[in-house]
């Protein structure tokens, strides 16, 4: 099971934090991921303007693979003007609509208000839906007061809906073991 972990950002390091947590938290589990990171800083990207794939550089082809090739995600976002960076957008623009199709997803958002949590359900949820992913319930929304100065995770409730959301994700692995990924349809 190949689990790849997306930092849907080119800047800061609290979504990366997220994901750390994540993963000690699903290593602590026994379930045997494989699991690759994914942080768009690393990747020269460009604008999706509908051009074939073969058409965009080398980055966004590398980019579609990791999402094609991986059986589940953990996505990681800050909340950017009440709304998820333009680059992930762009990232799922790239995307076809059966890549993620029946696979498992988790969401970690990290924003600079409480209310900015709104974005994972109006926004980030409603992306992952048109996908046809397993989006799991439980998807952690993290603030600046959750962390220390070394970006730490400080908040025990926020680590206990981690490891939460890291349990849910594995029964969702598991659903959807049991499930035809082909499309039934023409979309």
């Amino acid at each position: 099971m190949k689990v790849l972990f997306v930092d849907g950002t080119i800047i800061g390091s609290k979504t990366g934090a997220v994901l750390d947590a994540v993963e000690k938290y699903m290593k602590e589990t026994g379930n045997e991921y494989e699991i690759e990171r994914m942080n768009f800083a690393d990747y020269d990207h460009q604008f999706v303007d509908g051009r074939p794939l073969e058409q965009y550089n080398e980055d966004m082809q590398k980019l579609v693979r990791k999402f094609v090739e991986a059986d589940g995600y953990i996505i990681s976002t800050p909340i950017f003007q009440g709304s998820i960076p333009g680059v992930l957008k762009n990232a799922f623009d790239m995307l076809h609509p059966h890549a993620m199709r029946y696979k498992p997803v988790s969401i970690v958002a990290n924003g600079g208000t409480h209310q900015h949590h709104l974005v994972v359900e109006n926004q980030l949820k409603p992306i992952l839906d048109y996908f046809r992913s397993l989006v799991t319930p439980n998807y952690v929304y993290t603030h600046y007061g959750h962390f220390d100065g070394d970006n730490t995770i400080i908040d025990e409730d926020v680590n206990n809906r981690l490891r939460e959301m890291v349990r849910v994700f594995g029964r969702y692995v598991e659903m959807s073991k049991d499930l035809c990924k082909d499309s039934l349809d023409n979309d």
